[in-house]
């Protein structure tokens, strides 16, 4: 109302200013006139005064008449507008900041004929309050599902005083909220069939294609291969797909997005089913599949199948891996990676590794936090891997476990090694530079390696790893060598060793290094040992590694064997296979370690499927995860943001206590079984 009398006020105005100009510029030239001609002067005042009394009574008639039609138009107006608003087809309402309901049109009334309150929350309890609490902005929009339809619901804030910042509103009698209410249920439905229809593309691989054929008579191996394309074409057809195969063991697959949903539903059953094939073959045939969806172009869509096979592969295989923009959707991976008899990718991982190692000033090698014996072993491996190539290496350490501090000490007082050899962190950062090369071991992911900002600095970056990838692997790294059958990292390293044109010459000290982080890794060659971790260890043998003093390195003291009885004796089995508990292990140098330890131990207990094992240490809670059989705790880890195998895996939990994470573990395996993934 006070903008409409302003409006008004301004119209008058601009009415009389012209005369009020005309009368001021009279009286100037009466003025000049009364200096030059006395006479014409006077009579030029009389004039101006007579046209200035002329004005008034013109302008008082005007405002007479003009007055009244202007509120009669504004009147006019005010109804026709109402009514405008009133009988809108947007559903459109007037509430306060509580939700009061003040005013709503007809649409909004029709609406809501069926629902009962003066609250706009009370009819649409699915709006966000909280939402509607307008956080730095004055408008909000928000998608609710109301009955069977679906509203965009747009929400703008008005405020009685215009000079109130929005950071001052806090009383709700001034302010006022309108609400519009846009069906979109015709729009969603549509948007949700474009989508059914958008194409979905698709990588298969066959894991262990060679092996699986060698394990057939020759005669047969034909057969084999008919028997697979014919179960995987099948499987597809029923969905609506298109699968071509594009080499030996490897196809492509074509289908609509809207089909993916079913596939999901049964769990991409294809991975059991061709595990069903089986004319005599020793192995059961495994696939890898990644499948891209979610992207805006056929290009795009492609990319995340790349993405998500690589992911498959990285993983270990037998498993499908579902992209859907920047989401990951894992299924399987209940098999063991198969080990490969061949060397070959081991030679042209160590070809690379050299070329780019001798095109770069300085190398620095880091492995992950609180580094255990494969890591430092690794280290080592490459630190006389780079002394043989002739290039200055570093290694970066921090923070070790207890099971290292001795090789730790017995190198920094070697004579056979410069003071250099160990730097810290800090160290590192300061002289680290663009020449210079990264070398990351058994770790993939920046977060978890002692220094990241080393990761972020390095211009060439290698990572080695034998552990299952995860979403945020490192993927700037211009060499990566992921080796899922390999017992640890210093099984590949010394692979590597072998396949370097200078021979490598190994101290005894650095020999025993390495072979202590196989030895902790396949817990004294129990598990996950292959043909290759044995000549990785008679390697080391035969280059001075006394195995003898390497197991006396490992004795525990009584402190240890204290904590690992303790937490045996406060083992829970759970759910008659799942063995959960927590290790307090306050008075030992390395909690964690003791914690596998314990974990390890618990499988030997009959019946037995997996251990799950609570350290807490530091604010947080360390989480080691074993297992027999076909149970996948990398799975059960990643829940926790952790990862490692599929029978051997690990996280570290923030922000709760043991006992919650014990519980927490025991809702994921409740979870876990109903889904069929335990």
């Amino acid at each position: 109302m006070d903008n409409n009398k302003k409006k008004i006020r301004t119209l008058v105005k601009n009415f009389i200013k012209a005369d009020v100009y005309i009368n001021i510029l009279w009286f100037v030239i009466s003025f000049v006139l009364l200096m030059i001609d006395k006479t014409a002067g006077i009579v030029g005042i009389v004039l101006a005064f007579g046209i200035v009394i002329f004005t008034v009574i013109r302008y008082s008639m005007a405002k007479k008449k003009m007055t009244p039609s202007l509120v009669e138009y504004g009147i006019e107006y005010g109804q026709v507008q109402r009514q405008l608003m009133k009988e809108m087809e947007i559903p459109y309402v007037l509430i306060e900041m509580n939700g009061n309901i003040l005013w709503s049109n007809n649409a909004f009334e029709e609406l809501s004929a069926d629902s009962r309150g003066s609250s706009l929350y009370d009819i649409y309890p699915e709006i966000d309050r909280d939402n509607m609490k307008f956080k730095k902005k004055k408008r909000v929009e928000m998608m609710i599902n109301h009955g069977d339809r679906t509203y965009r619901v747009v929400a703008k804030l008005f405020v009685m005083d215009d000079n109130v910042k929005l950071s001052q509103v806090n009383k709700e009698e001034d302010t006022l909220v309108f609400v519009y209410f846009f069906d979109e249920t015709d729009l969603a439905q549509m948007t949700k069939e474009s989508k059914k229809e958008r194409i979905a593309i698709g990588q298969i691989y066959i894991d262990n294609f060679d092996e699986t054929l060698e394990s057939v008579e020759p005669a047969r191996r034909t057969l084999l291969v008919a028997l697979i394309d014919r179960r995987i074409s099948k499987y597809f057809a029923e969905y609506d797909g298109v699968i071509r195969k594009v080499d030996d063991d490897k196809y492509f697959l074509v289908m609509k997005e809207g089909n993916i949903s079913r596939l999901q539903s049964n769990k991409f059953s294809i991975l059991d089913d061709v595990k069903n094939v089986n004319i005599g073959n020793g192995m059961p045939v495994t696939l890898s599949m990644g499948v891209g969806i979610g992207e805006k172009t056929l290009q795009g869509n492609n990319e995340s199948a790349v993405r998500a096979i690589d992911m498959a592969l990285g993983r270990g295989g037998d498993q499908a891996v579902l992209r859907d923009g920047n989401k990951m959707y894992y299924y399987g991976g209940k098999t063991k990676s198969v080990e490969k008899n061949t060397k070959v990718k081991a030679r042209v991982k160590a070809t690379a590794f050299r070329e780019l190692v001798e095109g770069r000033d300085t190398v620095y090698i880091m492995g992950h936090h609180i580094g255990d014996n494969d890591s430092f072993g690794a280290s080592i491996g490459f630190y006389e891997i780079c002394k043989a190539i002739g290039k200055p290496a570093h290694i970066v350490v921090e923070q070790m476990s207890s099971t290292v501090l001795p090789l730790l000490d017995e190198f920094k007082k070697s004579e056979e090694y410069p003071d250099d050899m160990f730097l810290t962190g800090d160290e590192a950062l300061e002289s680290f530079d663009k020449h210079d090369a990264l070398i990351i071991v058994d770790c993939s992911r920046q977060a978890y390696v002692e220094v990241p900002e080393l990761v972020r600095r390095a211009q060439c970056l290698m990572v080695f790893d034998h552990h299952r990838q995860s979403e945020d692997v490192i993927e700037n790294a211009q060499l990566s060598y992921f080796e899922l059958s390999a017992s640890s990292v210093c099984e590949m390293v010394v692979e590597i060793m072998q396949y370097i044109s200078e021979k490598v010459l190994l101290t005894r000290l650095a020999a025993e290094t390495i072979y202590s982080g196989i030895i902790i890794d396949t817990n004294n060659f129990i598990n996950r040992t292959g043909v290759r971790t044995f000549e990785a260890a008679a390697f080391l043998k035969k280059n001075g590694a006394d195995v003898a003093r390497v197991r006396r390195m490992f004795r525990e003291n009584i402190n240890d064997y204290k904590a690992k009885a303790k937490a045996i004796e406060l083992a829970e089995v759970y759910r008659e296979h799942y063995a959960v508990t927590i290790c307090n292990a306050k008075d030992v140098p390395s909690p964690t370690v003791v914690g596998a330890q314990v974990a390890n131990e618990l499988l030997n207990v009959n019946g037995i499927k997996a251990a799950f094992v609570c350290t807490p240490y530091k604010n947080q809670v360390y989480i080691s995860a074993r297992s027999v059989e076909k149970v996948n705790v990398q799975r059960v880890m990643e829940e926790y943001d952790g990862g490692g195998h599929i029978n051997l895996a690990g996280a570290q939990v923030s922000g709760m206590t043991a006992g919650e994470v014990i519980r927490s573990l025991k809702t994921l395996i409740d979870n876990k079984i109903k889904e069929g993934e335990l």
